[in-house]
């Protein structure tokens, strides 16, 4: 049976409470929202003792499931003000099944202001001081402790800018070679944990035997239908060869990229960045360089990847869609080597690159460096890591960047800067962000995949309704998004595979429920939080200036989008 440590930082006592049987298919983000629905007063002060941060595994945590072991990580946002929920790939959700860890929950603040790591393996959870480790970047850090605790464990941990509650940072966790790459970026979680005064949770699941399977047999047997359908499905094939930098080609032609400060929709450069051009330079430059990477063990999509510079060293791993549209056209950059770049120091720092994409852009907007300045760009991320007064701003985000320097044009909902797709060219998504209990996310319900018109107002809403609904069940279970074309033809293995895992009768119909549960329950924790329908609409500038790529606005009707939430 799974376990849920609770670790009270005011104390340091740390206490095992057993899950329920009844409770044993909330997990992930039903898990997170859940706790915080319960146990966290949403009016509390972001950074005070009574927010909480909970890590949550899913439902296949611990076994070699494709795609099944992201970790959930949740509380109020520091940035939004929300519930959050941010969610990532790497092993640290595979180490809690293998401990037989559900969630980990971190409660009050240290009295002193100490900076702690939470040690925990087969043997033993404990505290242990962590000042050597104070304002130390991600990978130095992440590097000591694999050197203290042993090379193979699993490690979320935060940077310098999480440390000094930066609104833009984010928590790194550890790939399945250890790279602290794979990040839960939105909602300044990072912040939180800083606030919690923990560096990192670091942990050793050596001995650990993993999830006591019920029906070995009936596990193996979906596990491999299932990789076979992976491994037919052509989407899914060019996802591993190109990744989610694929996307660059999709969203160009939409009119979708987002292009010098969500200005348009369209790169001139788009050819510079795409899948295409980052399979081909990976592969030339060989070296450390690798186009196709699994980011978790188990995972047969491998759509990660690992880029190298000229002279074939590693430079980031992984780059990704949505840093590229962000950092790079958003910014217009249009050079590979630069946005890397960008990309490996905002993950050093512990900071979210689509919030920073977007901080870089208005600043750029705003005259502090010219679009198109890979340098600049650089060198203000030189401004965050000197910890000057100008980096501390572009390190809040890009809503306060664009306050503090007056710019008008911000393209974020509740605080939260939108991600790499113009939502007048995807309405769908627009839809999505205006009414996300997030923020302006496209995790939370992605539909420029869906067979529908992106660029009318027709039927977006329900588009947007049931793409929040699978992506939400996707959270909720612990399983990657890029999955759900596999599942297609068999929904039903969703369920069958966690009855054989966790021995208990599991529906498809009945995860699609606890779904809908968990977003009327974060629903209605920001509605308590002083959140309303007047919350969910996207800035002004988007209903009014055409995109001129698009040749669109968004006029999806505001009456429409206040019912997406009454579910069947």
């Amino acid at each position: 049976m799974s376990k849920l440590i609770r670790v009270q930082l005011g104390t340091g006592e740390i206490k095992e409470e057993e899950i329920s049987k009844d409770a044993v298919l909330l997990a992930g983000r039903a898990l997170t929202s859940k706790l915080l629905a319960e146990e966290v007063n949403p009016n509390c002060d972001v950074f005070g003792k009574n927010n909480k941060l909970v890590l949550a595994s899913g439902l296949y945590a611990g076994t070699t499931i494709s795609c099944g072991n992201r970790i959930s990580i949740g509380g109020k946002s520091p940035l939004t003000g929300t519930i959050k929920e941010s969610n990532a790939g790497g092993n640290v959700a595979y180490k809690m099944g293998k401990l037989g860890i559900r969630a980990i929950v971190l409660e009050g603040l240290p009295k002193d202001g100490s900076l702690q790591i939470l040690h925990i393996s087969n043997e033993k959870m404990e505290l242990i001081p962590a000042e050597e480790y104070r304002e130390m970047s991600v990978y130095p850090a992440a590097e000591k402790l694999r050197q203290q605790f042993g090379d193979k464990v699993g490690i979320s941990m935060i940077g310098p800018t999480g440390e000094r509650r930066s609104l833009a940072s984010g928590i790194a966790n550890t790939d399945k070679d250890g790279r602290p790459s794979r990040y839960c970026g939105r909602g300044g979680l990072g912040a939180l944990m800083g606030s919690k005064g923990i560096k990192a949770i670091v942990l050793d699941d050596t001995n650990s035997k993993g999830p006591k399977t019920t029906d070995k047999a009936a596990l193996k047997k979906i596990r491999s239908q299932l990789n076979k359908e992976i491994l037919s499905n052509e989407a899914l094939g060019r996802f591993t060869k190109y990744g989610t930098a694929g996307m660059v080609d999709i969203t160009n032609n939409l009119g979708a990229l987002p292009t010098r400060n969500f200005s348009r929709g369209s790169f001139d450069l788009a050819e510079e960045i795409n899948g295409n051009k980052l399979h081909e330079v990976i592969t030339q430059r060989g070296g450390e360089g690798n186009p196709t990477h699994a980011c978790m063990p188990g995972c047969v999509i491998r759509c990660s990847n690992a880029y190298p510079n000229d002279k074939g060293k590693e430079v980031v791993a992984p780059l990704e869609y949505e840093t590229i549209g962000l950092v790079g056209s958003n910014c217009g950059i249009g050079d590979l080597d630069a946005i890397a770049e960008l990309n490996y120091r905002c993950n050093n720092l512990g900071l979210d690159t689509i919030d920073m994409g977007g901080a870089i852009a208005v600043a750029m907007e705003a005259g502090v460096v010219p679009f198109g300045d890979g340098q600049g760009a650089l060198k203000l991320m030189d401004e965050i890591e000197e910890n000057s007064w100008l980096g501390r701003i572009l390190s809040s985000g890009g809503v306060r960047t664009g306050q503090v320097l007056g710019v008008k044009r911000i393209p974020a909902v509740k605080g939260q800067i939108m991600a790499a797709y113009d939502p007048r060219a995807v309405k769908g998504l627009g839809v999505t962000y205006a009414t996300s209990t997030m923020g302006a996310d496209h995790t939370a319900g992605q539909t420029v995949r869906m067979p529908i018109e992106h660029h009318s107002a027709k039927g977006q809403v329900e588009a947007s309704r049931k793409a929040q609904i699978t992506n939400t069940m996707h959270d909720c279970i612990g399983t990657c998004l890029f999955i759900n074309g596999a599942f297609a033809n068999n929904p039903e293995w969703l369920g069958n595979l966690a009855e054989a895992i966790h021995g208990v009768p599991c529906t498809y119909e009945e995860l699609q429920a606890i779904a809908k549960k968990t977003l009327l329950l974060e629903r209605d924790f920001n509605q308590r939080a002083g959140f309303s329908d007047n919350d969910d609409r996207l800035p002004e500038f988007f209903y009014i200036e055409e995109n001129p790529d698009s040749k669109t606005v968004f006029d999806v009707p505001e009456e429409e989008m206040r019912h997406l939430f009454e579910f069947d």
